[in-house]
């Protein structure tokens, strides 16, 4: 709102009584009569331009800057991102290179809603401040924070304006600074979540995460140039996470020591963490920044936040979370939307919840008893272990359960195979890092009971190397343990782990130590399990007679989903060695009793074994008939290892049936699936029957 200024001359007021009127813009002088000319002064408008200079360091944010172009205009941006990130960064880079478009000025706040020398700023002190910057003389002011805010939207409307509203607080500190039109546009930076200012008023939210690795790479090259980050810049790039702040700071430091190899900074980064970015100016501290976060919390989402610090895995579900602090799930999922408002923690898809390292790394210096903490921890793993338990006899029900100790906690009861995948896929660094936590606290039974549960989810993911590096520790674990019968299986896991990697001798020294301390069912597992090395061996012989001694101590002890698993291994043998009559008489065999369990995954391998006797006798309709269905049974199972070899072995009686199309597609998807696993001797030899079919 612009307030002429009135001249009048020649002023005649008989008998009239001009009157001095009061109101929001100054006295207002009222003529009775007015004879002569009068004249209207506008004022020149006052055009702010208190934008700060945006940093020399910004770099990327190619896709936010672009979000910011398409959701400013008319409308409010709110910038969520944790301390540091570099939200002023953005709303400023961002700011700079849109003055042509705001011609009639830029107002710009720090609110210090989260500042470490500053108490935050009251809105009537940021309206007063507009209003100064604005041109409005001290006089002309109304009283209160109501009349004020009215002043200044009056001022401001119809203007093309920018205003960034720096480190933000709440939503009522915002509140009275928005403009009442849609000619200004208005940038919001805050780590809380302002769902006030988004729900009120429309606003577009706009979540920052860390910088991407090229980001934060020309970041330092932007500031110590491309040679002297050429060493260490990757290390560096790491232990920051993307943390804006915590790369300008080693950046400004290196910078005023020229001298010093920035490995140094590394080094330091790396043994002290976020402490090593501690200054005595509180303004150039990521400590100092990230303890205001924490300020403001209660005292229930202070220990909330200090025990999800030392949860094990880089992420968390609400029910993982419930488990680790010993909270009803509602109650912790109201803590976790907290701490994501308070941009503490960043949700992530599926519900679950991350901590950036550098943030991590500040909440583990909150106090916890060791008490609290080793509770806490053995919370969290039982929630992991009997979850993961249940989950795998459900993959594999024809499996004898273990004996585990009561739960500390309340496991998910998982009972749909989908559902166990699903949450195995979801939990599975979790699961890891559970692991070496139990293992790095001396929870010796846990661990190999840990490494049980995840057999079947390993095997059919291909998570081979995982599964070996946990019976390593499975068979130590064991060891300390002193119990015979523990020790004989680990040994039997540890080999079954090392066969299917290959490392045969390693795997019958394992599986032979197993045969020497076991009972007839332990016999049987550890026959069967030599079975398969000698098998994968190419030794067909030598897997027979231990398969055979296998099926024979199943079918006394009256285990026929065993027996039946065990009856298509000397079917496969036999039929590799040549007597399709006695494999056939196997496979149909350990179908019956397939079908009666029921074994899914057995049926399939009983399909692959019909196949190949098919196949092998000029059948091959009938031999790319069995490979589907085997096929078909392991897609269901979400058994993405064993899909591999079935594709591959289908591509030949494609081949032979003259079906070459068939065969390319089927042999590009097995050796797709070859790569991702890093199955390479299987993947160059795919390769050279690509080449030989494509000649």
């Amino acid at each position: 709102m612009s307030t002429a200024l009135v001249e009048v001359s020649g002023v005649e007021t008989p008998g009239v009584r001009n009157e001095v009127i009061a109101g929001a813009v100054g006295p207002v002088v009222q003529a009775g009569v007015v004879h002569g000319g009068v004249h209207l002064h506008e004022p020149v408008a006052v055009v702010p331009r208190q934008l700060p200079a945006a940093s020399g360091m910004f770099a990327g944010r190619v896709g936010e800057l672009a979000e910011l172009d398409r959701a400013a205009g008319g409308r409010v941006v709110v910038i969520v991102g944790a301390g540091g990130i570099g939200k002023t960064w953005l709303a400023l880079a961002w700011a700079h290179r849109q003055l042509r478009r705001y011609p009639d000025g830029q107002l710009f706040v720090d609110l210090h809603g989260f500042s470490p020398v500053e108490r935050p700023m009251a809105a009537a002190v940021a309206v007063r401040g507009f209003l100064d910057a604005l041109g409005v003389e001290a006089g002309r002011i109304p009283d209160g924070l109501a009349a004020q805010a009215g002043l200044y939207r009056s001022l401001v409307a119809g203007r093309r304006m920018l205003i960034v509203l720096d480190n933000a607080a709440s939503a009522a500190q915002v509140a009275q600074l928005l403009p009442g039109g849609g000619s200004c546009a208005v940038v919001v930076t805050t780590r809380a979540g302002l769902a006030g200012v988004i729900s009120r008023f429309g606003a577009h939210a706009l979540r920052l995460g860390p910088l991407n690795d090229d980001e934060a790479h020309a970041l330092l090259s932007t500031r110590l140039g491309s040679h002297r980050v050429a060493d260490a810049a990757a290390e560096v790039i790491a232990l920051c996470g993307g943390s804006a702040l915590a790369l300008g700071l080693v950046a400004a430091r290196a910078h005023s020591q020229p001298q010093v190899p920035l490995t140094e900074f590394a080094a330091e980064l790396r043994e002290f963490g976020v402490d090593a970015l501690d200054d005595d100016d509180p303004t150039a501290s990521l400590p100092a920044v990230l303890s205001l976060s924490v300020l403001g919390l209660t005292d229930e989402l202070r220990t909330v936040f200090a025990l999800l610090a030392i949860a094990p895995g880089p992420d968390i579900s609400p029910h993982a979370a419930a488990a680790l602090t010993a909270m009803p799930l509602p109650r912790i999922r109201a803590c976790l939307r907290a701490l994501e408002e308070a941009s503490l923690l960043t949700r992530q898809p599926n519900s679950r919840y991350g901590i950036h390292d550098l943030i991590r790394g500040h909440a583990t210096t909150i106090p916890l008893t060791e008490d609290a903490r080793e509770s806490a921890l053995r919370r969290v793993f039982d929630f992991y272990l009997h979850t993961a338990h249940g989950g795998d006899l459900c993959l594999s029900p024809h499996r004898r359960p273990i004996d585990l100790d009561p739960p500390g906690c309340e496991p998910i009861p998982l009972t749909d195979r989908a559902a166990a995948l699903e949450w195995f896929e979801a939990e599975h660094a979790c699961l890891l890092a559970a692991y070496r936590v139990a293992a790095e606290r001396g929870w010796h039974k846990e661990v190999w009971h840990l490494a049980w549960s995840l057999n079947t989810f390993h095997y059919r993911r291909g998570h081979l190397r995982d599964h070996l590096a946990l019976w390593r520790s499975g068979l130590a674990a064991a060891e300390r343990l002193g119990d015979p019968a523990i020790l004989t299986h680990a040994h039997r896991q540890l080999g079954r782990a090392c066969t299917r990697l290959g490392r045969y001798d390693e795997a019958l020294a394992h599986l032979n130590h197993a045969l020497q301390h076991t009972d007839d069912l332990g016999l049987a597992y550890t026959h069967q399990a030599i079975a398969t090395a000698w098998e994968r061996r190419g030794d067909d012989r030598q897997a027979l007679e231990h398969a055979t001694q296998a099926l024979r101590l199943f079918q006394a002890l009256g285990t026929t989903s065993w027996e039946a698993i065990t009856r298509t291994m000397v079917g496969d043998c036999t039929a590799r060695l040549g007597d399709h009559d006695q494999a056939r008489s196997h496979y149909r065999a350990a179908l019956t009793l397939h079908r009666a369990t029921p074994n899914p995954s057995g049926e399939a391998d009983i399909h692959c074994g019909l196949a190949y006797l098919a196949h092998q006798s000029g059948g091959h309709t009938a031999a790319v008939d069995h490979y589907l269905q085997a096929l078909a049974l392991y897609r269901a199972l979400g058994d993405t290892y064993d899909i591999g070899p079935i594709l591959d072995k289908l591509g030949h009686p494609y081949v032979a049936l003259g079906r070459h199309e068939e065969a390319r597609e089927v042999w590009h998807e097995a050796l797709k699936l070859y790569r991702e696993q890093g199955r390479a001797e299987d993947a160059r030899r795919l390769e050279a029957q690509l080449t030989a079919l494509e000649g």
